[in-house]
């Protein structure tokens, strides 16, 4: 079962037992189907239609009216502001691939014997996230503040996004729920000033420190 035949079920299963939703719980539902379309249903449709549309050589605007059940319709349009055309038009848009060069522009150092390379975040609760491996509690600790909630800073590590909904080619990142990866293709470092970063930004008055 897809997440959103099963966002679909759950509000048929509310529906049939004669339960109203509330103007938030409405809002909540929309972006949940909007975020499922976008990471999942998008992709397929970006992959399927891109190599047709090549073939048109001049810009334009394609907007698809979809009902279920009912013929596809496809307008075209010369206006580049979707605004114009619709009001509460909703982009949706998967995060572009970032260019990489193959080679490095400098040698990579060797990690003496003792470094340190655990990364220990305490949170104002008392709560204590300390990972064998630093990348392991730099997930952890995005995921207990929120992926979107990191996402909306736009905060990037060699041009990726620390937060994504698209795999780099390059980098390594952690896959995590709703679709997110976390970018892990930093040094312990790099990981401890990230998160500093998102500390300050949301005041989270956490302790980060590496040990």
């Amino acid at each position: 079962m897809s997440r959103l035949h099963a966002l679909y079920q759950a509000m048929e299963t509310f529906a049939r037992e004669g339960l109203a939703f509330s103007a938030e719980q409405e809002a909540q539902l929309r972006k949940a189907e909007e975020e499922i379309i976008q990471k999942e249903i998008l992709p397929i449709i970006t992959e399927k239609i891109e190599p047709v549309l090549a073939q048109i050589e001049r810009e334009l605007v394609l907007v698809v009216d979809y009902v279920p059940n009912a013929p596809l319709k496809v307008s075209i349009s010369r206006k580049r502001n979707l605004q114009e055309m619709l009001t509460d038009a909703v982009e949706l848009t998967p995060d572009p691939q970032v260019a990489h060069n193959n080679h490095n522009s400098r040698p990579q150092k060797r990690k003496t014997p003792g470094s340190k390379t655990r990364l220990k975040v305490i949170f104002p609760d008392g709560t204590t996230i300390c990972h064998p491996k630093a990348k392991d509690t730099f997930i952890e600790v995005i995921e207990c503040i929120g992926a979107e909630r990191v996402r909306s800073l736009n905060l990037k590590f060699c041009k990726v996004p620390i937060v994504s909904n698209t795999r780099d080619t390059k980098y390594g990142q952690h896959a995590i729920s709703n679709g997110w990866l976390i970018l892990t293709h930093s040094s312990t470092a790099d990981k401890k000033n990230i998160l500093t970063k998102i500390n300050d930004a949301f005041n989270l008055h956490l302790k980060i420190d590496i040990v």
